[in-house]
């Protein structure tokens, strides 16, 4: 009986180990060195300075969007332009308190961020009664 224990158990074994997973697999590709790396030193190239003259096009562009939905009272636009280095841009929303926030922006390597911000329309704040604990 215990034979047949002990040939169960390496039959498993056998099976498990023939299994292909358990084991981290990987597309990338294992390398191995079985022989010692040799390092020599040279003196450095010497190479003749080169210089590539890269040419940047004029970063320029504008864009304008604007969302009214009544459904989930996302109301909302924007409009930003470049031309080169300077930014300038709006854009406004529905505050939940009713009030419209509207930003103007403008941005240059200058310069920095700057924006200002206002608000138009009164905020509604609706009364909260109690929810019946105790309040």
């Amino acid at each position: 009986m215990a034979f047949i224990k002990v040939l169960a158990v390496l039959a498993l074994a056998g099976v498990c180990a023939a299994f292909p997973g358990g084991h981290a697999e990987s597309y990338a590709s294992v390398i191995q060195h079985s022989h010692p790396i040799h390092i020599s030193h040279h003196e450095p190239i010497k190479h003749e300075e080169e210089h590539e003259h890269i040419i940047l096009a004029h970063p320029k562009y504008d864009f304008k969007y604007g969302v009214e939905d009544s459904h989930t009272g996302d109301y909302k636009d924007a409009k930003e332009e470049r031309d080169g280095d300077v930014v300038k841009g709006e854009y406004s929303l529905l505050q939940p308190d009713g009030r419209k926030r509207i930003v103007h922006y403008t941005s240059s390597k200058h310069g920095g961020f700057n924006a200002i911000v206002s608000y138009s329309g009164h905020a509604i704040h609706p009364e909260v009664h109690g929810h019946g604990h105790g309040l």
